[in-house]
């Protein structure tokens, strides 16, 4: 499935220059072994060798920007409240230990390992486990955690499938009322398609905003990635959350052969459902979970290409040059343009000044980068409200007095992030992970860390 062609375009290894060493794990035994970043033509790949299973290498970076260009160095914030000691050394004492280089900025919480489709894709293998829904207790303990390891962050209440709990508009009150005061839900959205007074119960709990799963304008796609079709259910959700006031970030999984064409349909739509929609948040796929096969270098997709096909499926209307690595995260790890969507269609790219709060603006000073992001997140992610940016006193700015009404409202994010496998994993860029996900024994574990599988399946942190 997906297969596609040798990555190595007619290139000798003579071609090839190391550029810098890092660690990473063995695939197939997740053991910590060196590996090197090794340019190959306009390629990076990422390369590594373990004594037991031999060489590996992976695709990390293609094309323009040049990868020099895209990077730069993140300020270092270490947590003020360790989970765990460093011993064995990263990726194994997550917790957060010492020596993690970022505070959370989004802290996933898995309230079900149920879910009602069965995706050929999915990073958390949603449906195969047996154990019971943790109870309100144990979900107030994990809230109280997360206050005790940094204060409030951004918290997205996932799963398998969130809405399979009737009692999700409780689950966010107890969360709002401990101080959190941006929660999001990520759903495939099937019960926010078909039940409108529980999108009205979520929305009175205090929801910030839904992560809907969207990966297409075209059902041919969602039966392939997740096994049937589903648009039209999509949609719904789309108009149910619209009403309701509750505001939407579609979150495609883009997959070579797939889904990268529906870039720009996907932009388009959220384009059109503008303020209602406030983000589109691609994500590449990564081979943790379930997925279909062992992935190539071939079947990669790496940020610079996700870039170039949002400037080329669009059109031009977004460019390339106006999007950009964030502040508060590894900048390989992911991309940021922010847009003001103008009466006549046009999207205009946004500046942030200092007064704003930034995904993707000058870097802050260390202590600060996982605050500002969630700053960013909770204003513009959330549904917007009555804007009060105008006021009838004084001269028009004209053109300029439209843009800052726009944005007071018609703001829309296109973003990004590269997950990391045991294929991809760079411990540098682990370090400066900034988006945990609660184990249930109440440690803090970067994304990737505790989603991260071997080859044969086994789990390094997740049950």
């Amino acid at each position: 499935m997906w297969k596609t062609g040798s990555i190595s375009g007619g290139k000798t290894v003579s071609d090839r220059v190391v550029l810098s060493s890092t660690e990473s794990v063995c695939p197939e035994c997740l053991e910590v072994i060196t590996a090197r970043r090794v340019r190959h033509g306009d390629r990076i790949m990422l390369c590594k060798d373990c004594p037991a299973h031999g060489h590996f290498e992976t695709l990390i970076w293609s094309g323009d920007p040049p990868y020099e260009s895209w990077g730069s160095p993140n300020a270092p914030s270490y947590p003020d409240l360790p989970g765990t000691q460093s011993e064995k050394g990263c990726p194994l004492d997550c917790g957060l230990c010492p020596e993690h280089r970022q505070h959370t900025c989004c802290a996933l919480v898995e309230v079900t390992g149920r879910c009602n489709l069965r995706c050929p894709v999915c990073y958390a293998n949603a449906g195969d486990s047996d154990e019971p829904d943790p109870d309100m207790d144990t979900i107030r303990n994990w809230y109280e955690r997360l206050l005790a390891a940094g204060g409030p962050c951004v918290v997205q209440l996932s799963g398998g499938e969130p809405t399979l709990r009737d009692d999700l508009p409780e689950i966010i009150a107890l969360g709002r009322s401990l101080g959190f005061d941006f929660i999001q839900v990520n759903t495939n959205g099937l019960r926010l398609a078909r039940d409108p007074a529980y999108v009205r119960a979520l929305r009175d709990a205090g929801l910030g905003c839904v992560g809907l799963q969207f990966d297409a304008m075209a059902d041919e796609v969602y039966v392939t990635l997740r096994g049937r079709p589903l648009l039209a259910g999509k949609l719904r959700a789309v108009q149910q959350c619209s009403v309701a006031g509750i505001g939407v970030v579609l979150v495609p999984t883009l997959v070579r052969g797939v889904s990268l064409d529906q870039i720009g349909g996907i932009i388009d739509f959220a384009i059109r459902h503008v303020p209602s929609v406030r983000a589109v948040h691609f994500q590449p796929i990564s081979y943790f979970g379930r997925y279909p096969e062992r992935p190539s270098s071939g079947e990669r997709i790496t940020i610079p290409e996700i870039i170039g096909q949002i400037e080329l499926q669009t059109e031009g209307r977004i460019m390339a040059e106006n999007i950009k690595p964030p502040a508060g995260q590894n900048s390989y790890c992911s991309f940021n343009g922010n847009f003001v969507l103008m009466p006549d269609g046009e999207l205009k790219p946004w500046t942030f000044h200092d007064s704003k709060p930034s995904c993707c603006g000058p870097r802050p000073p260390p202590g600060q980068t996982a605050r500002r992001a969630r700053q960013f997140v909770a204003h513009y992610w959330s549904a917007p409200g009555e804007s009060r940016c105008r006021t009838s006193q004084g001269p028009s700015l004209g053109e300029w007095d439209e843009f800052i009404e726009r944005a007071a409202s018609h703001t829309l994010c296109i973003s990004g992030m590269a997950f990391q496998d045991a294929w991809s994993l760079d411990l540098d860029r682990l370090r400066d992970c900034c988006v945990h996900a609660m184990h249930p024994d109440g440690r803090l574990i970067p994304f990737c860390a505790y989603n991260l599988t071997d080859a044969s399946g086994r789990s390094l942190y997740r049950r």
